[in-house]
């Protein structure tokens, strides 16, 4: 590995033995980096030397109306956020800063100032609780955090030496969208314009992006600066081609690589611009779409299915491109889509551990019912138990190899998901002569609910907490609109009744004690569940119940 630019070593040091790592396939003329550069430099001040500095980079809805921020006035806030970053809060490079915040300009100046300052960014979703967040700060041992204003409660618990979720490590947070004299906007503005970027190697760590497991223990993946570059020059260059006129928008948070790279990434690569809104429903998204002019889409299933009748109300005229991932695209989405719209979707499989989409197709690749191959850089196969490629038309393990790959941070199972140099996303897949792949099911018990995945055990950890709850069991549902939905079992202690009134109760337990979107949508009252002659649950039993 080059040197690293890190002060704190502590990313480095915890990455997986590189005996566990996957075989990385960097020989491609796409990819041929220099071995030293900072990423937010090559977004920032190479699109800008490109001639793009007085082009709209991000656009924002202000009070109702329009409102751009040009790639030159974007440079500016970035570095003066970096300088706020180094001065007041001491960061040195390497130092893990938590980032909170939902899609806002405020939060893309955070993450890139980050950066350009040599920190690794840790970036989380803004419905985490507590609970959560202190399992990815302990983990990350994360000492300071960015944090939109308007999300602080939770946050501040992690802060609270009386608080049960109290972290040790957190020493200071910082907060944005906000004009207190001691935020990181009103500190900013006093700062110069120019800040020199962290001398970063390629391979030193600049993101770790946090997945749950089917365990619910939280695991970090762990990218390099190259790899967010990786994630711009792949899929983008060879599927969906965007240019500097293109206008992406979208719901995908920032906090997710699948929002990472589709919402503020692939558009500064190339000069483009994206919309960033905080929270859109089917039809504002419609409503940005033309209101912005957007052209280029990236949203999950759920949406594209809920926006198809809603599209005779709005003029999306401008839209020409729409990417649909983090859960499985069922055919009569896709075809529903391609008659209300009259785009063919592109689908795509990515993953947290990979960074972003690593199969996909688009135009007259796409073949029905298939996601697409492997993008040029990648390969894939299905695999058997043992490891050895199946036939074609043969269900099995999806195994990819290409220029990213899995490194968790500090976690065994690094084991379970890289076995012979290949990652294994849990995907059950056959793959025809041609090389296109097709989507059977999760190999694991991990739900995705309109695009988010939820862990069944740390679910059934939450309604274990409850005292009518003895025990449970929770799946994923099939759901037409959500493509999965949260199921619970659940075993009632003596004196309670499993009515409606209760099964409300419940949910509003989960969702006070997790992210709301894992609560159980259907709850079934069971006199037992299914398991093993160890005591094991059997899941796959509970989904013929």
């Amino acid at each position: 590995m080059e040197p690293s630019a890190h002060v704190d070593t502590f990313a480095r040091d915890h990455l997986p033995p590189q005996d566990q790592w996957p075989v990385f396939l960097l020989d491609n003329p796409d990819i041929a980096y220099p071995a030293r550069f900072n990423c937010a430099t090559e977004l920032l001040d190479r699109t800008i030397e490109a001639g793009h500095g007085e082009r709209p980079a991000i656009w924002s809805d202000v009070n109702g109306a329009p409102q751009a921020t040009t790639y030159r006035e974007l440079l500016a806030l970035v570095n003066r956020s970096a300088h706020v970053l180094v001065d007041e809060m001491a960061l040195q490079p390497g130092n893990r800063v938590l980032l909170r915040g939902p899609n806002t300009l405020q939060m893309a100046v955070a993450a890139l100032a980050a950066l350009k300052a040599g920190l690794v960014l840790v970036p989380t979703m803004p419905l985490l609780r507590a609970k959560e967040l202190k399992q990815i700060i302990d983990k990350a041992q994360i000492c300071a955090a960015l944090c939109d204003t308007r999300l602080t409660e939770e946050l501040e618990r992690c802060r609270d030496p009386q608080d049960e979720y109290f972290c040790p490590d957190l020493q200071q947070i910082r907060l944005f969208h906000d004009d207190a004299p001691d935020s990181l906007e009103t500190l900013a503005a006093s700062k110069p314009e120019h800040f020199i970027a962290c001398d970063t190697a390629s391979d030193d760590v600049c993101l770790i992006a946090f997945t749950s497991g089917t365990t619910g223990l939280p695991k970090g993946c762990m990218h390099f600066h190259r790899d967010v570059l990786m994630m711009c020059d792949l899929f983008p260059r060879h599927v969906l081609k965007p240019t500097a006129s293109d206008v992406f928008c979208g719901t995908p948070p920032l906090a997710f690589t699948f929002g990472l790279g589709g919402l503020l990434c692939f558009p500064l690569r190339v000069g483009a611009s994206t919309v960033l809104i905080e929270r859109l429903t089917p039809e504002t998204l419609l409503q940005t779409v033309e209101r912005f002019h957007a052209t280029i889409m990236f949203t999950a299933p759920t949406f594209y299915r809920q926006m198809a009748p809603l599209i005779p109300r709005f003029d999306i005229s401008s839209l020409k491109k729409t990417v649909s991932a983090g859960e499985a695209l069922p055919d009569s989405t896709r075809r529903l889509w391609r008659e209300a719209s009259g785009i063919e979707m592109i689908d795509g499989i990515g993953g947290t551990e990979l960074i972003h989409i690593f199969i996909s197709a688009a135009g007259t690749e796409t073949r029905p019912h298939a996601i697409g191959r492997a993008i040029p850089g990648y390969v894939v196969q299905a695999v058997d138990d043992a490891m050895q490629p199946v036939p074609p038309g043969t269900i099995g393990k999806l195994a990819v190899r290409g220029p990213t790959g899995c490194r968790y941070l500090a976690d065994e199972r690094q084991a379970k998901f890289v076995r012979d140099g290949w990652n294994l996303p849990g995907d059950s897949v056959y793959l025809d002569a041609d090389g296109y792949v097709f989507y059977q099911a999760r190999a694991d018990d991990m739900i995705v609910s309109a695009g988010y995945n939820i862990s069944g055990p740390e679910v059934e950890s939450v309604l274990l907490q409850h005292d009518a709850v003895a025990e449970c069991g929770v799946i994923g549902a099939p759901d037409e609109t959500r493509g999965q939905i949260v199921k619970a079992f659940i075993v009632l202690n003596p004196g309670y009744t499993g009515d409606d009134n209760l099964v409300a109760q419940l949910q509003d337990f989960v969702k006070n004690s997790v992210a709301p979107y894992k609560y159980p949508r259907l709850i079934a009252f069971v006199d037992a569940l299914p398991r093993t002659e160890t005591g094991k649950l059997k899941r796959f039993a509970l989904r013929t119940l």
